[in-house]
């Protein structure tokens, strides 16, 4: 979804602000995030092993699927006068699905509060990583980011 303007978000709290393009999670990409936090445990990185484990395959990493999230966030909505925008935290987030390697996720954004700020806007966005095919998502984010224009 694409928005003009940042001002134009702010009667939008309550309301979804836009459904991303689905991303792929491939062993390639557990492997790199893997080698990237050192988190090497077997579950995510031997596939043969993961195979006979709890999920039948390997799966990625809790905090791979939320640094998913500027991809997500990239394809689910725009505003085209916003020149700058920062990760200023999370508020809540839950792990609720595991992703097997192969899944597909995309992200739905709905806006739970704005707020003023000098040269812009601070943005309290619930973010649902949904996992295709999964009744359940598998993320739900509360992120805080700030957006200048």
């Amino acid at each position: 979804m694409q928005y003009k303007n940042l001002a134009e978000l702010q009667p939008l709290v309550g309301q979804e602000l836009g459904v991303s393009d689905w991303v792929v999670v491939d062993q390639a990409r557990i492997d790199q995030f893997a080698q990237a936090t050192g988190d090497l445990q077997w579950i995510h990185t031997d596939p043969a092993r993961a195979a006979a484990g709890p999920f039948g395959a390997t799966v990625a990493h809790g905090f791979l699927t939320l640094s998913l999230l500027p991809v997500l966030f990239d394809t689910g909505f725009q505003v085209a006068d916003v020149k700058m925008g920062i990760n200023y935290g999370l508020n809540r987030v839950r792990f609720v699905a595991p992703v097997r390697v192969g899944s597909r996720l995309r992200g739905r954004f709905k806006l739970l509060a704005y707020e003023m700020l000098e040269g812009g806007a601070q943005l309290v966005v619930e973010a649902t990583v949904e996992l295709e095919g999964s009744a359940k998502p598998a993320c739900v984010a509360e992120t805080v980011s700030r957006r200048y224009v």
